[in-house]
Protein backbone atom coordinates (compact mmCIF):
# COMPACT_ATOMS: atom_id res chain seq x y z
CA UNK A 1 0.00 0.00 0.00
CA UNK A 2 1.60 3.54 -1.31
CA UNK A 3 1.59 6.45 1.02
CA UNK A 4 2.50 8.28 -1.75
CA UNK A 5 0.06 11.31 -2.83
CA UNK A 6 1.00 13.93 -5.40
CA UNK A 7 1.67 17.84 -4.62
CA UNK A 8 -1.24 18.79 -6.62
CA UNK A 9 -3.88 16.87 -5.17
CA UNK A 10 -2.86 18.13 -1.62
CA UNK A 11 -3.30 21.27 -2.91
CA UNK A 12 -7.46 20.59 -3.99
CA UNK A 13 -7.55 19.70 -0.80
CA UNK A 14 -6.28 22.19 1.36
CA UNK A 15 -8.23 24.39 -0.52
CA UNK A 16 -11.33 22.71 0.00
CA UNK A 17 -10.52 22.49 3.82
CA UNK A 18 -10.05 26.12 4.03
CA UNK A 19 -12.84 27.55 2.48
CA UNK A 20 -14.85 30.04 4.19
CA UNK A 21 -17.88 32.51 4.25
CA UNK A 22 -19.07 35.11 6.36
CA UNK A 23 -19.89 37.25 8.20
CA UNK A 24 -23.08 37.66 6.38
CA UNK A 25 -24.07 34.35 4.71
CA UNK A 26 -25.80 31.17 4.06
CA UNK A 27 -25.23 27.83 5.62
CA UNK A 28 -27.80 25.22 3.46
CA UNK A 29 -28.24 21.68 6.01
CA UNK A 30 -28.41 18.64 3.86
CA UNK A 31 -27.86 15.06 3.67
CA UNK A 32 -25.23 13.25 1.57
CA UNK A 33 -23.48 9.60 1.75
CA UNK A 34 -19.61 10.58 2.74
CA UNK A 35 -17.01 8.17 3.88
CA UNK A 36 -14.13 10.16 5.21
CA UNK A 37 -11.92 7.51 7.33
CA UNK A 38 -11.30 5.21 3.91
CA UNK A 39 -13.18 2.25 6.17
CA UNK A 40 -14.96 1.37 3.18
CA UNK A 41 -18.37 1.77 5.28
CA UNK A 42 -20.22 5.47 3.44
CA UNK A 43 -22.99 6.34 5.31
CA UNK A 44 -25.37 9.45 4.99
CA UNK A 45 -24.44 12.36 7.01
CA UNK A 46 -25.63 15.99 7.62
CA UNK A 47 -23.64 18.54 5.44
CA UNK A 48 -23.55 21.94 4.59
CA UNK A 49 -23.79 22.51 0.83
CA UNK A 50 -20.95 25.50 1.49
CA UNK A 51 -18.64 22.51 2.21
CA UNK A 52 -17.01 19.59 0.69
CA UNK A 53 -16.10 17.61 4.02
CA UNK A 54 -18.19 16.84 6.93
CA UNK A 55 -17.02 19.78 8.74
CA UNK A 56 -18.99 23.09 7.59
CA UNK A 57 -16.88 26.46 6.20
CA UNK A 58 -15.10 28.28 8.13
CA UNK A 59 -17.27 31.83 9.14
CA UNK A 60 -14.90 34.67 9.47
CA UNK A 61 -15.40 38.11 10.28
CA UNK A 62 -13.64 41.26 12.15
CA UNK A 63 -14.20 42.69 15.08
CA UNK A 64 -17.56 44.53 15.33
CA UNK A 65 -18.84 43.32 12.24
CA UNK A 66 -22.72 41.71 12.27
CA UNK A 67 -23.20 38.81 11.93
CA UNK A 68 -25.82 37.56 9.73
CA UNK A 69 -26.31 33.84 9.17
CA UNK A 70 -29.42 32.23 7.75
CA UNK A 71 -29.84 28.69 8.06
CA UNK A 72 -31.68 26.54 5.28
CA UNK A 73 -32.96 23.09 6.54
CA UNK A 74 -32.92 21.15 3.75
CA UNK A 75 -32.72 17.68 6.03
CA UNK A 76 -35.26 14.66 4.91
CA UNK A 77 -33.38 11.51 6.28
CA UNK A 78 -35.07 9.76 8.32
CA UNK A 79 -32.35 8.19 9.84
CA UNK A 80 -31.29 11.65 11.42
CA UNK A 81 -32.80 14.21 13.44
CA UNK A 82 -34.80 16.50 10.61
CA UNK A 83 -35.41 19.55 12.67
CA UNK A 84 -32.55 21.74 13.44
CA UNK A 85 -30.80 24.67 15.24
CA UNK A 86 -27.32 26.11 15.56
CA UNK A 87 -25.36 27.11 18.46
CA UNK A 88 -22.92 29.80 18.15
CA UNK A 89 -20.53 28.36 20.67
CA UNK A 90 -18.63 31.29 22.73
CA UNK A 91 -20.66 33.85 21.16
CA UNK A 92 -21.72 35.93 23.88
CA UNK A 93 -25.15 36.94 22.70
CA UNK A 94 -25.09 39.85 25.52
CA UNK A 95 -27.51 43.28 24.79
CA UNK A 96 -30.74 41.00 24.58
CA UNK A 97 -29.32 39.07 22.18
CA UNK A 98 -30.31 35.60 24.33
CA UNK A 99 -32.55 34.61 21.35
CA UNK A 100 -29.78 34.21 19.41
CA UNK A 101 -27.81 31.71 21.24
CA UNK A 102 -29.85 28.77 19.45
CA UNK A 103 -30.54 25.56 22.23
CA UNK A 104 -33.88 23.61 21.14
CA UNK A 105 -36.01 24.11 23.53
CA UNK A 106 -33.88 26.54 25.83
CA UNK A 107 -33.84 29.66 23.81
CA UNK A 108 -35.82 28.88 21.02
CA UNK A 109 -37.73 26.39 18.98
CA UNK A 110 -36.21 23.93 16.35
CA UNK A 111 -35.98 25.15 12.28
CA UNK A 112 -38.63 22.81 10.57
CA UNK A 113 -37.47 20.03 8.56
CA UNK A 114 -36.83 20.53 4.62
CA UNK A 115 -37.70 23.84 3.39
CA UNK A 116 -37.31 26.27 6.22
CA UNK A 117 -35.07 28.62 7.47
CA UNK A 118 -34.07 31.15 9.94
CA UNK A 119 -31.90 34.29 10.49
CA UNK A 120 -29.56 34.79 13.16
CA UNK A 121 -28.28 37.67 13.70
CA UNK A 122 -25.87 38.96 16.18
CA UNK A 123 -23.04 41.65 17.11
CA UNK A 124 -20.16 41.28 19.72
CA UNK A 125 -18.43 44.44 19.37
CA UNK A 126 -16.16 43.43 22.70
CA UNK A 127 -14.98 39.79 21.34
CA UNK A 128 -12.75 37.92 18.83
CA UNK A 129 -11.15 34.89 18.52
CA UNK A 130 -12.08 31.39 18.16
CA UNK A 131 -15.35 30.11 18.01
CA UNK A 132 -17.29 27.39 16.38
CA UNK A 133 -20.79 26.64 15.55
CA UNK A 134 -23.17 23.40 15.57
CA UNK A 135 -26.28 21.92 16.02
CA UNK A 136 -28.30 22.02 19.08
CA UNK A 137 -30.74 19.95 18.74
CA UNK A 138 -30.16 16.55 20.45
CA UNK A 139 -27.23 14.63 19.27
CA UNK A 140 -27.83 15.90 15.88
CA UNK A 141 -23.98 17.63 15.51
CA UNK A 142 -22.65 13.69 15.78
CA UNK A 143 -23.81 13.65 12.47
CA UNK A 144 -22.24 16.36 11.32
CA UNK A 145 -23.49 19.70 11.73
CA UNK A 146 -20.39 21.54 13.13
CA UNK A 147 -17.97 23.84 11.80
CA UNK A 148 -15.21 26.98 12.79
CA UNK A 149 -15.79 30.54 13.50
CA UNK A 150 -13.19 32.58 13.55
CA UNK A 151 -13.28 36.28 14.57
CA UNK A 152 -10.39 38.83 13.84
CA UNK A 153 -9.21 41.69 15.92
CA UNK A 154 -7.05 44.18 13.89
CA UNK A 155 -5.68 45.12 17.09
CA UNK A 156 -4.66 42.00 18.03
CA UNK A 157 -2.36 42.14 21.30
CA UNK A 158 -0.46 39.26 20.21
CA UNK A 159 0.15 40.28 16.55
CA UNK A 160 3.76 40.35 17.06
CA UNK A 161 4.19 36.93 18.10
CA UNK A 162 2.93 35.40 14.55
CA UNK A 163 3.28 35.88 10.79
CA UNK A 164 0.40 34.14 9.26
CA UNK A 165 -3.35 33.81 10.55
CA UNK A 166 -5.75 32.71 8.12
CA UNK A 167 -8.19 29.98 6.77
CA UNK A 168 -5.10 27.53 6.30
CA UNK A 169 -4.22 27.69 9.87
CA UNK A 170 -7.52 26.89 11.12
CA UNK A 171 -7.88 23.09 12.58
CA UNK A 172 -10.65 21.18 13.78
CA UNK A 173 -10.57 18.23 15.42
CA UNK A 174 -13.90 15.71 15.39
CA UNK A 175 -14.82 12.16 16.49
CA UNK A 176 -16.41 10.17 13.86
CA UNK A 177 -19.26 7.38 13.50
CA UNK A 178 -20.36 4.53 11.39
CA UNK A 179 -23.91 4.61 13.46
CA UNK A 180 -25.73 7.42 12.96
CA UNK A 181 -25.99 9.47 16.41
CA UNK A 182 -29.33 8.25 17.56
CA UNK A 183 -28.29 4.57 17.48
CA UNK A 184 -25.64 5.14 20.26
CA UNK A 185 -25.77 5.50 23.77
CA UNK A 186 -21.97 5.23 24.18
CA UNK A 187 -19.90 7.48 22.32
CA UNK A 188 -16.64 4.94 20.87
CA UNK A 189 -15.71 6.43 17.46
CA UNK A 190 -14.61 4.74 14.60
CA UNK A 191 -12.24 7.53 13.41
CA UNK A 192 -10.38 10.90 14.28
CA UNK A 193 -10.92 13.60 11.98
CA UNK A 194 -8.57 16.58 11.24
CA UNK A 195 -10.13 19.52 9.08
CA UNK A 196 -12.63 16.76 8.41
CA UNK A 197 -10.30 13.56 7.25
CA UNK A 198 -8.86 10.83 9.27
CA UNK A 199 -8.34 6.73 9.16
CA UNK A 200 -9.94 4.15 10.40
CA UNK A 201 -8.22 1.56 12.53
CA UNK A 202 -10.54 -1.39 11.97
CA UNK A 203 -9.93 -3.89 9.48
CA UNK A 204 -10.62 -2.76 5.46
CA UNK A 205 -9.13 0.57 6.51
CA UNK A 206 -7.10 2.08 3.83
CA UNK A 207 -4.42 4.72 3.58
CA UNK A 208 -6.73 7.32 2.96
CA UNK A 209 -5.77 11.33 2.70
CA UNK A 210 -4.76 12.86 5.30
CA UNK A 211 -5.23 17.11 6.16
CA UNK A 212 -1.99 19.01 5.40
CA UNK A 213 -1.16 21.69 6.71
CA UNK A 214 1.48 24.06 5.01
CA UNK A 215 4.07 26.14 6.50
CA UNK A 216 6.87 27.64 5.11
CA UNK A 217 10.44 27.89 6.96
CA UNK A 218 11.20 30.72 9.33
CA UNK A 219 7.95 31.72 9.74
CA UNK A 220 5.42 32.39 12.57
CA UNK A 221 2.00 30.56 12.54
CA UNK A 222 -1.31 30.80 14.42
CA UNK A 223 -2.45 27.52 14.85
CA UNK A 224 -6.60 27.46 15.88
CA UNK A 225 -7.22 24.46 17.50
CA UNK A 226 -10.89 23.07 17.66
CA UNK A 227 -12.15 20.35 19.74
CA UNK A 228 -15.73 20.09 17.99
CA UNK A 229 -15.93 16.77 18.83
CA UNK A 230 -19.33 14.86 20.97
CA UNK A 231 -17.31 12.68 23.17
CA UNK A 232 -13.15 12.40 23.40
CA UNK A 233 -10.47 14.92 24.42
CA UNK A 234 -7.21 14.54 22.57
CA UNK A 235 -4.01 14.99 23.38
CA UNK A 236 -2.23 17.10 20.86
CA UNK A 237 1.52 17.40 19.95
CA UNK A 238 3.62 18.11 16.64
CA UNK A 239 6.54 16.10 16.11
CA UNK A 240 9.85 17.86 16.16
CA UNK A 241 7.91 21.34 17.56
CA UNK A 242 8.14 21.59 21.17
CA UNK A 243 8.47 24.99 21.55
CA UNK A 244 4.94 25.94 21.27
CA UNK A 245 2.75 28.75 22.61
CA UNK A 246 -0.24 28.89 23.66
CA UNK A 247 -1.88 32.46 23.57
CA UNK A 248 -5.63 31.98 23.49
CA UNK A 249 -8.29 29.74 25.27
CA UNK A 250 -11.92 29.34 24.53
CA UNK A 251 -11.78 33.29 22.97
CA UNK A 252 -10.14 34.91 25.97
CA UNK A 253 -6.16 36.25 25.07
CA UNK A 254 -3.92 34.44 27.95
CA UNK A 255 -0.15 35.57 28.66
CA UNK A 256 1.60 33.01 26.59
CA UNK A 257 2.33 29.76 27.70
CA UNK A 258 5.04 27.43 26.81
CA UNK A 259 4.40 24.13 25.95
CA UNK A 260 4.82 21.02 24.15
CA UNK A 261 1.30 19.72 23.90
CA UNK A 262 -1.80 20.05 25.21
CA UNK A 263 -5.26 18.30 26.12
CA UNK A 264 -8.08 19.72 24.84
CA UNK A 265 -11.68 18.78 25.54
CA UNK A 266 -15.26 18.84 23.69
CA UNK A 267 -16.30 22.06 22.84
CA UNK A 268 -12.51 24.00 24.16
CA UNK A 269 -10.26 26.12 21.51
CA UNK A 270 -6.98 26.73 21.61
CA UNK A 271 -4.72 29.32 19.62
CA UNK A 272 -0.89 27.87 19.54
CA UNK A 273 1.73 29.48 17.84
CA UNK A 274 4.29 27.40 16.62
CA UNK A 275 7.43 28.91 14.96
CA UNK A 276 8.44 26.93 11.35
CA UNK A 277 11.86 26.36 12.65
CA UNK A 278 12.74 22.87 11.83
CA UNK A 279 14.38 20.94 8.88
CA UNK A 280 12.06 21.50 5.84
CA UNK A 281 10.63 18.08 5.65
CA UNK A 282 6.72 16.22 6.53
CA UNK A 283 6.07 15.89 10.59
CA UNK A 284 2.77 14.67 12.17
CA UNK A 285 0.34 16.50 14.10
CA UNK A 286 -0.95 13.99 16.42
CA UNK A 287 -4.40 14.45 18.36
CA UNK A 288 -4.37 11.25 20.83
CA UNK A 289 -8.11 10.30 21.60
CA UNK A 290 -8.11 10.50 25.10
CA UNK A 291 -4.23 10.35 25.14
CA UNK A 292 -4.36 6.58 23.97
CA UNK A 293 -3.71 6.28 20.60
CA UNK A 294 -0.59 4.29 18.91
CA UNK A 295 -1.25 6.27 15.82
CA UNK A 296 -0.50 3.03 14.02
CA UNK A 297 -0.92 3.82 10.23
CA UNK A 298 -1.53 7.62 10.72
CA UNK A 299 -4.89 7.47 12.62
CA UNK A 300 -5.35 10.30 14.26
CA UNK A 301 -2.89 12.52 12.52
CA UNK A 302 -2.95 15.16 10.28
CA UNK A 303 0.54 16.33 8.40
CA UNK A 304 2.43 19.81 8.95
CA UNK A 305 4.18 20.46 5.65
CA UNK A 306 7.05 22.59 5.02
CA UNK A 307 7.32 23.99 1.66
CA UNK A 308 9.83 22.07 -0.12
CA UNK A 309 9.46 18.85 1.25
CA UNK A 310 7.86 15.92 -1.18
CA UNK A 311 4.32 15.21 -1.22
CA UNK A 312 4.57 11.70 1.32
CA UNK A 313 3.35 11.08 4.47
CA UNK A 314 6.02 11.88 7.74
CA UNK A 315 8.26 9.08 8.95
CA UNK A 316 9.19 11.45 12.20
CA UNK A 317 8.39 9.71 15.83
CA UNK A 318 6.63 11.62 18.84
CA UNK A 319 8.77 12.78 21.09
CA UNK A 320 8.59 12.25 25.32
CA UNK A 321 5.87 14.56 26.49
CA UNK A 322 7.39 16.68 29.30
CA UNK A 323 5.60 19.94 29.53
CA UNK A 324 2.00 19.87 28.77
CA UNK A 325 -0.24 22.47 29.53
CA UNK A 326 -1.49 22.41 32.80
CA UNK A 327 -4.60 24.51 32.66
CA UNK A 328 -4.12 26.42 35.87
CA UNK A 329 -0.86 28.03 34.17
CA UNK A 330 -3.28 29.55 31.70
CA UNK A 331 -3.76 33.48 32.64
CA UNK A 332 -5.66 36.11 31.14
CA UNK A 333 -3.98 39.09 29.13
CA UNK A 334 -6.67 41.49 30.45
CA UNK A 335 -8.28 42.25 33.89
CA UNK A 336 -7.10 39.00 35.78
CA UNK A 337 -8.66 38.05 38.74
CA UNK A 338 -11.78 36.49 39.52
CA UNK A 339 -15.20 38.63 41.27
CA UNK A 340 -16.25 39.11 44.14
CA UNK A 341 -14.56 38.64 47.71
CA UNK A 342 -11.63 36.09 47.18
CA UNK A 343 -12.81 33.67 49.67
CA UNK A 344 -14.64 30.13 48.93
CA UNK A 345 -18.11 30.51 49.39
CA UNK A 346 -18.35 34.03 49.56
CA UNK A 347 -20.14 34.35 46.06
CA UNK A 348 -23.73 36.20 46.30
CA UNK A 349 -24.84 32.89 44.37
CA UNK A 350 -23.52 29.23 45.67
CA UNK A 351 -24.12 26.29 43.75
CA UNK A 352 -22.94 23.06 44.32
CA UNK A 353 -23.92 20.64 41.30
CA UNK A 354 -24.33 17.08 42.96
CA UNK A 355 -24.22 14.86 40.16
CA UNK A 356 -24.92 11.05 39.84
CA UNK A 357 -26.46 8.25 37.09
CA UNK A 358 -30.22 7.58 37.44
CA UNK A 359 -32.59 4.84 36.51
CA UNK A 360 -33.03 5.19 32.43
CA UNK A 361 -30.04 5.30 32.44
CA UNK A 362 -30.00 9.09 32.99
CA UNK A 363 -27.66 11.63 34.28
CA UNK A 364 -29.18 13.86 37.47
CA UNK A 365 -27.96 17.62 38.78
CA UNK A 366 -29.60 17.98 42.26
CA UNK A 367 -31.75 14.80 41.86
CA UNK A 368 -33.20 16.64 38.80
CA UNK A 369 -32.62 14.97 34.64
CA UNK A 370 -32.63 17.76 32.47
CA UNK A 371 -35.56 17.28 29.94
CA UNK A 372 -36.55 19.64 27.17
CA UNK A 373 -39.68 21.46 27.84
CA UNK A 374 -42.03 21.67 24.89
CA UNK A 375 -42.25 25.58 25.02
CA UNK A 376 -38.50 26.90 24.97
CA UNK A 377 -37.68 28.78 28.39
CA UNK A 378 -37.30 32.11 27.03
CA UNK A 379 -40.88 31.55 25.18
CA UNK A 380 -42.52 30.69 28.66
CA UNK A 381 -42.19 33.74 29.75
CA UNK A 382 -42.43 36.29 26.67
CA UNK A 383 -45.48 34.78 26.14
CA UNK A 384 -46.96 35.45 29.48
CA UNK A 385 -47.30 31.80 30.38
CA UNK A 386 -44.92 31.46 33.33
CA UNK A 387 -43.31 33.08 35.38
CA UNK A 388 -39.91 33.25 36.95
CA UNK A 389 -40.71 30.89 39.90
CA UNK A 390 -42.50 28.31 37.80
CA UNK A 391 -40.50 27.20 34.50
CA UNK A 392 -40.33 24.22 33.12
CA UNK A 393 -39.28 21.62 33.49
CA UNK A 394 -38.97 21.59 37.43
CA UNK A 395 -35.79 21.05 39.13
CA UNK A 396 -33.13 22.42 35.94
CA UNK A 397 -33.30 25.90 36.59
CA UNK A 398 -30.58 28.12 38.89
CA UNK A 399 -32.21 31.58 39.79
CA UNK A 400 -29.76 34.59 39.13
CA UNK A 401 -30.23 37.91 39.47
CA UNK A 402 -28.60 41.06 38.12
CA UNK A 403 -24.88 41.67 39.71
CA UNK A 404 -24.83 38.84 41.44
CA UNK A 405 -21.65 37.06 42.12
CA UNK A 406 -22.06 33.49 40.77
CA UNK A 407 -19.77 30.61 42.41
CA UNK A 408 -20.16 26.87 41.24
CA UNK A 409 -19.09 23.88 42.44
CA UNK A 410 -18.70 20.52 40.26
CA UNK A 411 -19.22 17.77 42.33
CA UNK A 412 -18.76 14.80 39.44
CA UNK A 413 -17.34 12.18 41.78
CA UNK A 414 -19.92 10.20 41.14
CA UNK A 415 -20.36 10.29 37.69
CA UNK A 416 -16.02 10.66 36.99
CA UNK A 417 -15.65 7.20 36.25
CA UNK A 418 -18.77 6.68 33.98
CA UNK A 419 -17.74 8.53 30.51
CA UNK A 420 -15.20 10.96 32.61
CA UNK A 421 -13.87 13.66 32.59
CA UNK A 422 -17.34 15.97 31.68
CA UNK A 423 -16.43 18.86 29.89
CA UNK A 424 -19.12 21.65 31.08
CA UNK A 425 -20.05 24.79 28.75
CA UNK A 426 -21.55 27.66 30.03
CA UNK A 427 -23.31 29.55 27.41
CA UNK A 428 -23.56 33.80 27.68
CA UNK A 429 -20.77 33.87 29.31
CA UNK A 430 -17.23 33.29 30.11
CA UNK A 431 -15.76 32.51 33.87
CA UNK A 432 -13.07 32.09 36.18
CA UNK A 433 -11.59 28.71 36.92
CA UNK A 434 -11.03 29.46 40.68
CA UNK A 435 -10.12 25.63 41.10
CA UNK A 436 -8.80 23.76 38.01
CA UNK A 437 -9.07 19.88 37.47
CA UNK A 438 -6.07 18.13 39.05
CA UNK A 439 -5.16 20.83 41.89
CA UNK A 440 -6.20 20.91 45.70
CA UNK A 441 -5.44 24.88 45.38
CA UNK A 442 -7.63 27.90 44.32
CA UNK A 443 -6.59 30.46 42.34
CA UNK A 444 -8.50 34.06 43.06
CA UNK A 445 -5.54 36.13 41.54
CA UNK A 446 -5.13 35.40 37.96
CA UNK A 447 -7.27 32.34 37.45
CA UNK A 448 -7.86 30.60 34.13
CA UNK A 449 -10.83 32.19 32.38
CA UNK A 450 -12.76 30.25 29.68
CA UNK A 451 -16.24 28.94 28.47
CA UNK A 452 -15.84 24.87 28.92
CA UNK A 453 -13.78 23.46 31.87
CA UNK A 454 -13.06 19.79 32.81
CA UNK A 455 -14.99 18.74 35.61
CA UNK A 456 -11.89 16.42 36.23
CA UNK A 457 -11.65 13.17 38.03
CA UNK A 458 -13.12 11.98 41.30
CA UNK A 459 -10.79 13.82 43.75
CA UNK A 460 -11.48 16.63 42.21
CA UNK A 461 -13.61 20.04 43.29
CA UNK A 462 -14.03 22.20 39.96
CA UNK A 463 -15.10 25.46 40.88
CA UNK A 464 -15.85 28.40 38.67
CA UNK A 465 -16.99 32.08 39.28
CA UNK A 466 -18.46 34.88 37.07
CA UNK A 467 -20.67 37.77 37.55
CA UNK A 468 -24.42 38.32 36.19
CA UNK A 469 -24.53 40.36 34.07
CA UNK A 470 -26.68 39.02 30.71
CA UNK A 471 -29.99 38.69 30.94
CA UNK A 472 -31.52 35.34 29.56
CA UNK A 473 -31.43 31.48 29.84
CA UNK A 474 -28.15 30.08 29.55
CA UNK A 475 -27.67 26.47 29.25
CA UNK A 476 -24.79 24.66 31.35
CA UNK A 477 -24.22 21.21 30.35
CA UNK A 478 -21.92 18.54 29.75
CA UNK A 479 -20.67 19.01 25.96
CA UNK A 480 -20.40 15.08 25.64
CA UNK A 481 -23.44 15.25 23.93
CA UNK A 482 -25.11 11.79 24.83
CA UNK A 483 -24.64 12.62 28.20
CA UNK A 484 -26.76 16.24 27.65
CA UNK A 485 -28.92 13.61 26.16
CA UNK A 486 -29.09 11.97 29.03
CA UNK A 487 -30.18 14.71 30.79
CA UNK A 488 -26.35 16.16 32.48
CA UNK A 489 -27.43 20.02 32.14
CA UNK A 490 -29.57 22.96 34.51
CA UNK A 491 -30.63 26.21 33.09
CA UNK A 492 -29.60 29.55 34.70
CA UNK A 493 -32.51 31.97 34.58
CA UNK A 494 -30.99 35.16 34.52
CA UNK A 495 -32.53 38.38 35.80
CA UNK A 496 -35.86 36.56 34.20
CA UNK A 497 -38.09 38.83 35.59
CA UNK A 498 -36.31 41.37 32.82
CA UNK A 499 -36.76 38.81 29.85
CA UNK A 500 -39.97 40.69 28.58
CA UNK A 501 -38.31 44.08 28.44
CA UNK A 502 -34.66 43.03 27.67
CA UNK A 503 -34.88 40.56 25.34
CA UNK A 504 -36.95 41.17 21.65
CA UNK A 505 -36.92 38.23 19.34
CA UNK A 506 -37.75 38.75 15.73
CA UNK A 507 -41.01 37.85 14.35
CA UNK A 508 -39.59 34.92 12.61
CA UNK A 509 -38.25 33.51 16.48
CA UNK A 510 -42.17 33.52 17.00
CA UNK A 511 -42.93 31.60 13.58
CA UNK A 512 -40.84 28.62 14.56
CA UNK A 513 -42.93 27.91 17.66
CA UNK A 514 -46.01 26.23 15.91
CA UNK A 515 -49.37 27.25 18.14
Amino acid sequence: MSFLRSSLYSSVLLAVVSASIGPVTELTLTSKSVQPDGSGTSRDAIVFEQSSTVIGPLIKGNKGDTFQITVVNNLDNSNMRKPTSIHWHGILQDGGNNWADGPAFVTQCPIAGQGHSFQYEFTEPNQAGTFWYHSHLSTQYCDGARGPIVIYDQNDPHKDLYDVDDESTVITIADWYHQYAEQILIGVSDATLINGLGRYAGSGGTASELSVITVEKGKRYRLRFINVACDPFYTVSIDGHTDLKIIEADSENTVPVPVDSFDIFAGQRYSVILNANQDVGNYWIRASEHGTSTFAGGIDSAILRYVGAPAEEPTTTPGSISNKLKEQSLTPLVNPGAPGIHQRGAADVVVNLDMALVAGPKFAINGASFTPPSVPVLLQILSGARQASDLLPTGSYIPISEGQIVEINFNSQNIAGIGGPHPFHLHGHTFDVIRSAGTTEDNWVNPPRRDVVSSGDASDNVTIRFRADNSGPWFLHCHIDWHLEAGLAVVLAETADSWSSAINPPDAWDQLCPM
